[in-house]
């Protein structure tokens, strides 16, 4: 890969779409201001905001009190939240936006300390997106069968050590894209659910250099309390059911090799 055909990121866009998710926030602000504070990202400029989506509880005073920028949206739209997180991010961003690298998680998901970093790593090298994995968290919700099931059909087709595992999921929850990509894609579109596979769709109809990779996973939660009715909760319910009730099929009906989260809205 080489680096000098893509310019260094200016600064990090990080965005988080949530609904009603006051309770599961703060964990996930933590980690994303502890990660935005690895010392391999000293001098850059990182920006957190909250996309508050038709919240009822107190979502948009948390980020606020735990220092993120706040959009409040009425929709209940995960791709429409999305994209004015991005807008808004930008925005703040001003004139080094352009050069800017927009990194998404949800609300309920924590990332790693170095998680930042291995995004501007990766953007240096020249890649256009990063397409990452996830790992559930521990739920005494989720039964260990689950669990088990999930875990069979996520990682099928891993390749042992030392090989690399190009993935075939794609996560809102560990998403980054350079900004120049993103806005060329057209973002993030308006869908309720599936907009984070319908952006990696449209850079990759744009020629984008697409990383998937499961080097830097992020822990989500294993909640079956779904947000949507085709997210990640609602497959997860779905797994949970007696064994000859459960089937296999990938939230909103998409294989197991698809499977995809959308965490901060389930």
């Amino acid at each position: 890969m080489n680096a000098g055909r893509v310019p260094r990121p200016a600064a990090l866009a990080v965005v988080v779409p949530a609904h009603n998710e006051a309770r599961e926030l703060p964990a996930a602000l933590r980690a994303l201001r502890a990660a935005a504070r690895h010392p391999d990202l000293a001098g850059l400029p990182v920006v957190t905001v909250v996309a508050a989506d038709a919240c009822t509880d107190a979502t948009p005073t948390v980020a606020a009190r735990l220092g993120a920028a706040v959009v409040e949206l009425p929709g209940r739209n995960v791709g429409a939240a999305r994209a004015a997180g991005v807008d808004h991010a930008l925005r703040l961003l001003g004139p080094g936006a352009d050069r800017a690298w927009i990194a998404t998680t949800d609300a309920d998901t924590l990332v790693p300390p170095h998680w930042l970093a291995h995004h501007a790593h990766r953007a240096r090298q020249g890649w256009h997106c990063v397409v990452g994995t996830v790992r559930l968290r521990r739920s005494p919700s989720l039964p260990e069968r689950a669990r088990a099931l999930h875990d069979s059909h996520y990682f099928a087709g891993r390749p042992g050590a030392p090989h690399p595992w190009a993935h075939p999921h794609v996560h809102g929850a560990n998403l980054g894209v350079a900004a120049r990509r993103y806005r060329a894609a057209g973002g993030f579109p308006p869908l309720a659910h599936g907009e984070d596979r319908a952006l990696v769709a449209a850079l990759e109809e744009h020629g984008c250099r697409i990383l998937r990779t499961d080097e830097c996973p992020v822990r989500t939660s294993a909640r079956l309390d779904s947000r949507a009715p085709h997210g990640f909760g609602a497959f997860l319910q779905n797994l949970a059911l007696p064994t000859e009730a459960a089937a296999p099929a990938g939230p909103a009906g998409g294989s197991p090799a698809g499977l995809r989260t959308e965490t901060g809205r389930k």
